[in-house]
């Protein structure tokens, strides 16, 4: 399933319903218990989508702030890869 961002619920409810229109049109399925829908914050690629906008996942800055220093090039690589 996609992701779907909508400014409130009646947009939602349209978007929702114009993505799974276009899905059965075209004989494409998803797992309905694979989906999550109408949820009001999302993590996605890194980042926590709300209806104010975006931060960064509180995770992802913990994991950086507690990383040992890099001492040699495989570990700025594994650094940098993060």
């Amino acid at each position: 399933m996609p992701l779907i961002y909508s400014k409130d619920r009646e947009e939602h409810a349209d978007h929702l319903r114009m993505v799974l229109q276009t899905l059965m049109e075209h004989q494409l399925y998803g797992k309905l218990k694979k989906s999550e829908i109408w949820l009001e914050e999302v993590v996605f690629l890194g980042h926590v989508v709300i209806k104010e906008g975006t931060k960064a996942d509180p995770q992802k800055v913990n994991s950086i702030m507690e990383w040992s220093r890099p001492t040699n090039v495989t570990e700025i690589r594994s650094f940098l890869g993060l």
